[in-house]
């Protein structure tokens, strides 16, 4: 019987993670079913408290999904996952939306994922891309996955809201729509 309890203990913040890592984007469908590895210089599980961290160069992959950083704390609330945050220099999320060719990436010095809300919030130079053509930046960008809507900017003068969209796109578009 403390075999199990054991195991269990051990084991609660990989099977929270199944569930919450796969709704930070629209994400291909089979990696859910993918194990999730995570390597750390260091873990720290507390079942009691609901918080486990991990830090030193912590990697975890799942399917396509890739996050990597220096510190990475998952926060449980009544047994699930309420927030995971990300922090290095910079934090980095990857991932291969279902059905297209390239990755969705991000990175920021802080990427906070609030499960109940189903936010995810990037601060600290900002930046999300998916080819190096495109990119939207910002000190601080909010993006509700409920909704797919995102809030970007700061009162700051540095937190100006950057976008970079290359012609080429436009232009192929009014060459499929013309007449």
């Amino acid at each position: 019987m403390a075999r199990a309890s054991t195991a269990h203990h051990l084991l609660w913040p990989y099977t929270l993670l199944l569930v919450l890592l796969p709704a930070m984007a629209t994400a291909q469908s089979s990696d859910r079913s993918q194990p999730i590895q995570i390597e750390a210089d260091q873990a720290t599980l507390d079942e009691n408290k609901g918080v486990s961290i991990y830090s030193g160069n912590v990697r975890l992959s799942q399917g396509t999904l890739k996050l990597s950083g220096d510190r990475m704390t998952v926060s449980l609330e009544d047994d699930a996952v309420d927030k995971v945050v990300l922090t290095g220099t910079p934090a980095r999320y990857s991932q291969r939306p279902q059905g297209e060719d390239t990755d969705q990436q991000a990175e920021a010095a802080r990427i906070e994922y609030q499960a109940g809300s189903q936010r995810m919030i990037l601060q600290g130079k900002a930046r999300i891309w998916r080819d190096e053509s495109e990119e939207f930046s910002s000190n601080r960008i909010v993006i509700n996955l409920r909704d797919n809507t995102v809030n970007a900017g700061s009162d700051t003068p540095d937190g100006r809201v950057r976008i970079i969209l290359q012609p080429k796109t436009w232009q192929q578009d009014e060459e499929t729509t013309a007449p």
